[in-house]
């Protein structure tokens, strides 16, 4: 485990170095939620029937999912792209560390530093004039809290398996594209979920993607009881075991097969 939370934290603190991009991403995210909380008040203002969340509840769901955004799968380690084209991976086949922890510890990384800088202070100012409810009560807190950390265990097996996929692939952005998109549709980073028709939920409640983001919000939100936590914890985490396990398959089967650059 050393090993392993040394990468960790040597990564995280190459990607905390790198505030500038943390501020232009803030401002950027504070537009695009703004932009996003005026659609949605003209959506419920027009509605003919009460929609199954509030536009308070609504408008919290857009503020946390901009202040998390960081922690969503949307790309890999370009590090390890590189590596990969290059032919470079094989320096990390020589390692004494397993390569899969290796970078699923990487992963963990990317999708924690970003989020760290830009999610506090995001948090802080739709809070005080956004519109950004506090959470629902202390239990729905700590749920909020759990549930972020199987998020992001989630997030980084996912992380980690698009960056084993790169070994069938020239650059990885088809795939990367086609998995950033469904991801984003069944997540709820989009529309938050509850807000989709009624046939749909059975499929939307069955996929793991809403780990990712619908859970915990509305967990925070009290939109779910707290009382409901632990089953949707086990949720996260069964799906997140599941990725592992398939990304571990499949990063046997490519060593087996990869062949590096110049032979």
């Amino acid at each position: 485990m050393g090993p392993y939370l040394a990468i960790l934290s040597a990564s995280a603190r190459i990607l905390l170095q790198y505030r500038a991009a943390a501020l232009a991403g803030l401002a950027t995210q504070l537009f695009f939620g703004f932009v996003m909380v005026q659609a949605y008040a003209a959506f419920y203002e027009a509605a003919a029937q009460p929609p199954p969340m509030s536009l308070s509840t609504v408008i919290g769901y857009v503020w946390l999912g901009q202040a998390m955004l960081g922690m969503f799968p949307w790309n890999v380690d370009p590090e390890i792209r590189s590596q990969i084209r290059t032919g470079g991976v094989v320096y990390e086949l020589l390692r004494p560390v397993d390569l899969y922890g290796l970078w699923f510890a990487r992963a963990v990384a990317r999708r924690t530093a970003p989020t760290v800088l830009r999610a506090l202070p995001l948090l802080v100012v739709a809070t005080a004039f956004l519109g950004l409810p506090p959470p629902a009560g202390v239990d729905a807190f700590v749920a909020w809290l759990a549930a972020t950390f199987c998020a992001l265990i989630l997030s980084a097996a996912i992380t980690t398996l698009l960056s084993i996929t790169l070994m069938w692939t020239l650059s990885g952005d088809g795939a990367m594209m086609l998995v950033v998109a469904v991801v984003v549709f069944f997540s709820g980073q989009a529309v938050p979920l509850p807000l989709f028709p009624q046939w749909l939920q059975p499929l939307l409640e069955a996929l793991p993607f809403r780990g990712l983001i619908d859970i915990p919000f509305r967990l925070y939100l009290g939109h779910i009881p707290a009382a409901e936590a632990p089953a949707l914890l086990a949720f996260q985490l069964v799906w997140a075991a599941a990725i592992v396990l398939g990304g571990r398959v499949l990063l046997a089967y490519g060593r087996r097969v990869l062949v590096a650059q110049g032979g």
